[in-house]
């Protein structure tokens, strides 16, 4: 995969490092929390949810560990992704002039899709378990709503800041 754009390489910023460590820290939680609760899980527990937050797939019990595993596979992949800034797909022209900013400001946007989405895995498996231990009856709309409205605000921010700083 070639690209024209300039290969910059700058090291993260303190703020970009501790968005790393608070997103792998989630998936330790998470981890943690599955084994402690893992001998008390019934035979079958939630696997999905449809739009409305309500459970619509059931699974064995190890499908409990999905959601950690992709959790995962999406910090390794962004993680490595970020290193390689030029080769993302830009809403506007990269320049010499305008490279630096657009690259860090696109490893920003991944730092935080990274915080949130692996944030909401975290709540989503502790529904699940609470959901197959009869606690709860899903994770509800509201859940589901926020979760969106933070992941494209989020999206709609970093991206509105790449147009406007496109010189």
């Amino acid at each position: 995969m070639k690209s024209n754009h300039p290969v910059l390489h700058f090291p993260k910023t303190g703020v970009e490092k501790m968005m790393d460590i608070i997103s792998l820290l989630f998936i330790v939680i998470n981890l943690v929390y599955l084994i402690s609760v893992w001998n008390t899980l019934p035979a079958e527990v939630p696997i999905h949810f449809n739009g409305k937050g309500e459970v619509d797939g059931w699974g064995g019990r190890a499908l409990i560990w999905l959601l950690p595993t992709i959790s995962l596979f999406l910090w390794v992949g962004l993680t490595l992704m970020e290193r390689v800034p030029h080769l993302f797909n830009y809403p506007i022209e990269i320049t010499e002039k305008n490279a630096a900013f657009q690259y860090r400001n696109a490893r920003m946007m991944s730092l935080f899709l990274k915080v949130e989405i692996i944030l909401f895995f975290l709540y989503t498996s502790w529904e699940s378990v609470h959901v197959a231990m009869g606690k709860e009856e899903g994770l509800g709309t509201l859940a589901l709503s926020i979760f969106l409205i933070l992941l494209l605000g989020s999206v709609a921010f970093f991206v509105t800041r790449s147009v406007r700083n496109a010189k």
